[in-house]
């Protein structure tokens, strides 16, 4: 360990950025592993180009990954880095707006080169004209340092220079107290075939924090020591993560083979990736062709007795419409995974939006209604897939999972739960005929639907005497005929309806600690860490507020309007243009107030907090 004197800090924020292919997301992830493995609670934002590869050293290229942590609870990302690492002058320039003035920024000098400073603008080297003097900057030739410790190395220096972000990674790991045994053991597993690289890799980390130990630029490390957190076994995960395991679990705790029937789309990928790997635990995948088969595949394996699940993004679920509302007529159990991007049409692929919660409700020919389940944090995203599994199972109904791509792709630390905690799905199959028809013969009637739930039986193909009839046109009640009688169809296009309004879904719990706020703030999906972090600071600053996070958005809880008849104003920050507030606003009759932003980017702490202030200040 340095010498060097070691400052304890409660929290800070850090943002690696780079070009796409400097390493920084895996910079990022190693430094966020090693951090949870300290025991700090943290919050990530990855932020990558859409662009596969886009041009070197430009602006549309810049890779970036920003890490919260603390000794104390952790909300959100953080609102601005208090250190970049920035590898260019393409990513100082993309990142500058975001750090505030008095923050530290580390500069990979090697790289402000007069043709680099050109293609993004610069008319002079940032790093020496003075226009840099507000901020701490440390100006280092990371490439030529990390050339210099591998020279005894048979590379080239092209190969040489790609382990700059490992001696990045290194300083970093030095100045904030980090281990680098995880990172080690990654690096071993990752290049374990390719001895020379590894061993390249492993001697630019070291070399990252000899540096720090050694040079003058850095006169003292820093310490954030572990956050209080409930006894148990924890892992960061990411959102996608999250949800693949959930669906998992959900697949054994209601005896279902899970299938997934999916077509690779940003953000939502990484579930079909991460589930690949599970065929041991009973889980078979399938890459379609497109959109629309996969869903198809799903949908075949529900009618099969399996558990069908549909990864996509918003411009997949336009694709998959019709077969949702196929699956709506059919009353079978399928989720579809709807991990949001920015929009309409290609949009903005690797940015984040929580735009298609009207298009989950409504985007379907008739009358189709489905319930919707939104995870709030990154974690949250494996309970959102069980209840979405619960809901499915018990009511045969498809079930939208609105995820978006700052939980996908964000990390927390997650408390593994004990598997005797997690809700027990059971599911029972139609075995024998369930009817009579008017000769007195025992027959199955497929709509004969179940007294409390009105869910249909679930007839597995090939059970002797339950065949029966699907497709999707309009079914006689209880027999299953082909129907196109008026009042039956006006029948089941109301049972289905209320068989969607009677999902049970537990009542809104209100976080009023005074009782006396006459704001509340309400918000669905991932503004739950924003929202929950302003309001924390409104708080600190004197100011009675209330705050309450709907999971449910079809059906809505039982007590939401007498929640929102509570309070003199309502707020609903979404990342769209009002989506939710629409719908509450016509079933409540309630003039809440939107506050949206489609930028690509999750709210600020400050932002709202701002919000809840000129609220409360606009009531006084």
């Amino acid at each position: 360990m340095s010498s060097k004197t070691v400052e304890s800090i409660d929290r800070v924020v850090i943002r690696f950025a780079g070009d796409s292919g400097d390493g920084m997301q895996l910079t990022g992830d190693r430094f966020t592993s090693d951090t949870a493995a300290m025991g700090n609670d943290l919050s990530t934002l990855p932020n990558f180009p859409a662009e596969i590869r886009a041009p070197q050293g430009t602006l549309p290229g810049v890779s970036s990954f920003q890490l919260h942590f603390a000794d104390h609870d952790v909300l959100t990302p953080g609102d601005a880095p208090d250190v970049l690492v920035a590898m260019n002058p393409a990513a100082l320039k993309a990142n500058l707006a975001d750090v505030p003035r008095g923050a530290t920024i580390i500069a990979n000098t090697d790289e402000f080169g007069t043709r680099n400073l050109a293609k993004v603008g610069y008319a002079a080297n940032p790093l020496e004209d003075g226009s840099l003097e507000s901020w701490h900057v440390h100006g280092l030739p990371l490439t030529s340092m990390t050339v210099e410790a591998l020279a005894d190395f048979d590379l080239t220096r092209k190969e040489k220079e790609r382990a700059k972000n490992m001696f990045a990674l290194g300083l970093l790991s030095w100045m904030y107290s980090r281990p680098t045994d995880a990172t080690e053991n990654f690096l071993a597993k990752k290049f374990g075939s390719k001895p020379e690289i590894l061993a390249a890799n492993l001697k630019a980390l070291a070399a990252g924090v000899a540096y720090g130990e050694t040079t003058e630029e850095f006169v003292s490390a820093y310490a954030v020591g572990p956050a209080p957190m409930p006894a148990g076994t924890y892992r960061n995960i990411t959102g996608n993560a999250a949800l693949a395991l959930g669906l998992v679990a959900a697949s054994h705790r209601s005896g279902l083979p899970l299938v997934l029937g999916s077509y690779p789309i940003t953000p939502a990928s990484d579930i079909l990736h991460t589930l690949s790997s599970l065929k041991r635990h009973g889980v078979t995948t399938m890459q379609a062709e497109d959109e629309i088969a996969g869903i198809g595949m799903a949908l075949g394996a529900s009618f099969g007795g399996a558990l069908g699940v549909t990864t996509t993004s918003g411009p997949g679920v336009a694709l998959k419409s019709e077969t949702i509302g196929l699956a709506v007529s059919l009353e079978l159990p399928l989720v579809i995974v709807d991990v949001q991007r920015g929009g309409p049409s290609t949009g903005l692929p690797t940015k984040t939006e929580q735009a298609d919660l009207l298009q989950a409700m409504f985007g379907r020919n008739g009358e189709s209604p489905v319930p919707i389940v939104a995870p709030q944090t990154p974690s949250d995203c494996f309970d959102a897939a069980m209840e979405a599994v619960r809901i499915a199972t018990t009511y045969r109904t498809p079930v939208f999972v609105l995820s978006d791509g700052y939980l996908a792709n964000g990390s927390e630390p997650w408390l593994v739960p004990e598997v005797s905690s997690l809700p027990a799905l059971e599911v029972e199959f139609a075995t024998e005929p369930n009817g009579v028809d008017a000769q007195g013969n025992r027959v199955f009637h497929p709509y004969q639907r179940d007294a409390e739930t009105l869910a249909r039986p679930w007839a597995v193909p090939g059970t002797a005497g339950l065949e029966h009839r699907i497709g999707g046109i309009e079914k006689a009640d209880v027999t299953g005929n082909i129907s196109y009688d008026p009042d039956n169809h006006d029948r089941m296009t109301r049972l289905r309806q209320a068989k969607v309004d009677g999902v049970t879904v537990p009542d809104l719990e209100v976080d009023d600690p005074s009782g006396s706020a006459r704001v509340l703030m309400l918000g669905w999906g991932s503004t739950y860490g924003p929202i929950a972090a302003a309001v924390r600071a409104a708080r600190k600053a004197g100011h009675a507020v209330a705050r309450t996070h709907l999971r449910h958005l079809n059906p809505f809880p039982a007590n939401l309007g007498e929640v929102l008849a509570a309070y003199d104003r309502v707020i609903v920050p979404e990342m769209n243009l009002g989506q939710l507030a629409l719908l509450l606003r016509a079933k409540y009759l309630v003039d809440v107030r939107s506050h949206t932003a489609v930028r690509g980017l999750p709210f600020t702490t400050t932002e709202l907090a701002d919000v809840i202030t000129a609220a409360i200040e606009e009531l006084a």
